[in-house]
């Protein structure tokens, strides 16, 4: 189980997701891989000036490879992705549905005792063509605690935005992972603002 609350900008983003191993191994060794994820935002319709409101969902169910030595994995998986959009602004009201092929990267390194490498990126070939990526590196603190820089960029139609901030990842509490990250972000609309994500996953 994974997920995430992204603010930033105007624009508040959650996301939840669950992982599931495909046969008998577990997620402890290579396999097949079933993801469902899922994800829901609101930011204004119009930036400049800022008029109306957004309303966005999106929900896919991706099927993959995970390959796995010890604690570290490379995985490659696609499958459908549905998004709902709802637009208010001043008394127009508007809602569209998109469905589209969908491929997801994701890596987790550990190239050393004291080292973290992390990449996630996606591209969402309908609706609003979404893609976006997260690349970030860390060092030990303390035992299984990582902090370091990670970047973001972030592109849906002739809208994007760069995000360049540090991470803490690896705090626990009450059994899940956690993850904060929090730096700047720069995107087509808007001038430079402060961004903050808080991120989880739990693995039973």
């Amino acid at each position: 189980m994974f997920g995430s609350l992204d603010a930033g900008a105007g624009k508040i983003y959650g996301a939840f997701g669950m992982k599931y191993a495909v046969g008998g191994d577990g997620l402890d060794a290579s396999g097949f891989r079933l993801s469902l994820v899922s994800g829901a935002s609101t930011e204004p319709a119009r930036r400049r000036p800022t008029q109306g409101s957004l309303y966005k969902s999106d929900v896919g169910a991706l099927l993959g490879y995970e390959w796995r030595v010890h604690d570290s994995f490379v995985a490659v998986s696609v499958g459908p992705d549905l998004e709902t959009s709802y637009l208010t602004w001043r008394d127009w009201r508007g809602i569209g549905q998109r469905i589209g092929p969908r491929i997801q990267l994701d890596i987790w390194a550990a190239p050393d005792k004291n080292s973290l490498i992390q990449v996630n990126a996606y591209a969402v070939a309908a609706g609003s063509g979404r893609s976006g990526a997260r690349i970030a590196a860390g060092w030990t603190i303390v035992r299984q605690l990582y902090f370091g820089p990670e970047i973001e960029l972030y592109r849906e139609r002739d809208y994007f935005k760069v995000r360049l901030g540090m991470h803490l990842t690896g705090m626990e509490a009450f059994g899940i992972t956690w993850r904060l990250s929090a730096g700047a972000q720069k995107s087509r609309d808007d001038k430079s603002e402060v961004y903050a994500t808080l991120g989880f996953h739990w693995k039973r």
